[in-house]
């Protein structure tokens, strides 16, 4: 994608200890853990072949580092280490040239009511879902949820103010316990052209586009003087869902170096 001029995320790709050995790579989880200062403490580390938030987390410190990265190794052998990208994060799907939905994913969190445990309003959470059919399993043993925790100074007995609302995971998977809001009547045209523009580029009729924005899917900011610029995109990563049985070949008229220079980007 970078190539074709979408900014991504920064990032590399790290072994495990066995497997950096056999294909004779200095990249293990030391070499890890040195790319992570270089990027500058919180990092995301995330396994490379995994879906639905599987061992993605944001490790603040070389402790929390070394944790996720072995957790990760238990699962996959080949680590991603990027750098910390902040905003809302939204999917756009698309279908033939066509946005077919588009909505905010949030990650899993409680709020206070200023008498239950944290533990009781996920147990409380946990109903919620299987009352209305949803088949989500929230893993109170989950090694990142500890993690927040102890970030936060709190544990599964601490009791939060009424209001008060604490993110539990980093990843904001529906699968790991994350909600979803419709922003499906509310998004840009400039954004679902962008959308529709990178699944037509990477040659797919139906593909999940994710983008990580400041401000919302519904406006664009003004930047550098321009009413029509384009907010920041920090991040776009695609999700292929489904490839078209026939290739699709790519717009001569595509201009995407020209197009996303006036897109501040930090990479």
């Amino acid at each position: 994608m970078s190539k074709m001029g979408y900014p991504g995320i920064r990032g590399k790709t790290f072994f495990s200890e066995e497997f950096a050995v056999g294909i004779g790579s200095k990249r293990d989880i030391h070499a890890a853990y040195r790319y992570a200062q270089s990027l500058g403490f919180p990092v995301i580390v995330k396994p490379n072949s995994k879906s639905q938030g599987q061992c993605v987390a944001k490790a603040n410190n070389k402790k929390d580092f070394y944790r996720c990265m072995r957790e990760i190794f238990k699962k996959d052998r080949v680590a991603l280490v990027q750098e910390l990208v902040s905003g809302k994060d939204y999917r756009v799907v698309v279908l033939d040239d066509k946005v077919i939905s588009a909505y905010e994913r949030i990650p899993l969190a409680v709020t206070g009511n200023g008498r239950s445990t944290i533990l009781k309003l996920l147990e409380d959470k946990q109903r919620i879902f299987e009352k209305t059919g949803r088949d989500t399993q929230l893993k109170l043993d989950d090694y990142r949820i500890a993690l927040k925790l102890r970030l936060s100074k709190l544990n599964f007995k601490s009791v939060l103010p009424k209001g008060e609302r604490l993110a539990l995971l980093d990843n904001a998977n529906l699968s790991s316990g994350g909600d979803s809001l419709d922003v499906t009547e509310r998004i840009h045209p400039e954004f679902k052209k962008i959308a529709i523009e990178l699944t037509r580029d990477m040659g797919l009729r139906l593909c999940g586009v994710d983008l990580m924005i400041y401000g919302t899917l519904a406006i664009l900011r003004e930047n550098s003087g321009s009413s029509r610029s384009i907010p920041r995109l920090d991040s776009t990563t695609i999700r292929q869902l489904v490839r078209s049985r026939q290739k699709l070949s790519r717009p001569s008229t595509f201009k995407s170096s020209r197009r996303w220079n006036s897109l501040p980007n930090s990479y």
